[in-house]
């Protein structure tokens, strides 16, 4: 692919996501999810593998699917309320309707089939722009809707993508589909407490594009793939211990960074008297934690020293690379301090 082409692409994503996130009309809103998805099918499609093409193809049916249900829904409320914007949202079928199609858009379970299928069709570039970039059009549409969404649905959704994202990242060893489930899992944490206090929201999903872009970026940097990689040799004597706690900052294990939204979400579930809830979140987030485990101690297994290891061969060499890397590494797992500050 040309580099005109890739930064026409590049620009058209970033243009559909800003439409959708400073429209106040929904076919404005519509238009701007249609460009961001147009947009990313040759990006990852553009290997022409058999893989990608798939992923791009299942890509595209589900975004769809969900475009046309945005619209019908925006249609169905005009219908019933004779207004389009987006903060005038009032018949109950439709916010059920939209929020079910934001769902599937963001990959929320019961509709999270895509995700994992996609992540692993591309490559890790294009995995982190799915991951990242890709969810702030539908979260800005939530963000807006929160009091009109459809509070049952979203903590049903909200609490099953947790407990899935839990347990589909139990049996993997290729590390794009751990990805995605730990995706899954993530927006299920901000699913459930966007209708409770969408700043809390916010954070989540801020949290989880610090911690998450410098650990794709780590195992883009390292060529790694599979678990089986992570065992065989570390990536660099400096990135690899700093991958192994932005890993464990992902699982939300304290004192790191990714424990702080986690908290702070407990605690305001806690105060609104749903313990039941709570418990849920968090007995479920510890099968999250449990991989992240594993994947730390595969990566601790490589940078320990070996006898029958003559030399090391580091996949990373020091370079500008490493070092950019080495300076965004670190916010990710050292804003725990600034807790009290994030606090609604």
């Amino acid at each position: 692919m040309s580099p005109m082409i890739t930064s026409i692409l590049i620009l058209s994503l970033a243009t559909g996501t800003i439409i959708t996130m400073a429209s106040f009309h929904w076919l404005l809103a519509w238009m701007g999810l249609e460009l961001n998805t147009l947009a990313i099918l040759p990006i990852i499609s553009k290997s022409h593998h058999p893989r990608a093409t798939e992923a791009s193809t299942k890509y595209f049916l589900t975004q769809a699917a969900a475009s046309a249900l945005i619209l019908f829904s925006s249609v169905m409320n005009a219908q019933a309320t004779g207004q389009w914007g987006i903060l005038q949202l009032e018949d109950p079928l439709a916010q059920t309707l939209l929020t079910m199609a934001l769902a599937m858009k963001l990959g929320l379970a019961p509709a999270h089939f895509w995700l994992p299928e996609v992540l692993q069709g591309t490559s890790f570039k294009t995995g982190l722009i799915i991951i990242t970039w890709q969810k702030l059009a539908p979260m800005a549409l939530l963000l807006l809707t929160w009091n009109q969404a459809s509070m049952l649905t979203l903590t049903m959704m909200g609490s099953l993508s947790v407990i899935v994202g839990g347990l589909g990242g139990l049996n993997q060893t290729q590390l794009r589909k751990i990805i995605a489930f730990s995706s899954i899992a993530h927006l299920g944490w901000m699913a459930t407490i966007i209708t409770k206090s969408n700043k809390l929201a916010l954070l989540n999903l801020t949290m989880y594009i610090l911690i998450s872009t410098p650990m794709m970026l780590s195992l883009i940097f390292s060529s790694t793939k599979t678990t089986q990689d992570l065992t065989t040799s570390a990536p660099s004597p400096i990135l690899a211990p700093l991958t192994m706690m932005t890993l464990l900052s992902l699982g939300g294990l304290p004192p790191l960074s990714g424990f702080m939204p986690k908290w702070l979400t407990l605690e305001e579930l806690l105060a609104q008297n749903m313990a039941p809830l709570a418990t849920v979140l968090a007995m479920s987030t510890l099968l999250s934690l449990f991989f992240y485990l594993r994947l730390s101690y595969s990566l601790s297994v490589a940078m320990s020293p070996s006898p029958t290891k003559i030399s090391s061969k580091w996949r990373l060499k020091p370079n500008t690379s490493t070092l950019l890397l080495s300076t965004t590494l670190p916010p990710s797992i050292l804003t725990l301090p600034l807790t009290p500050l994030m606090k609604p």
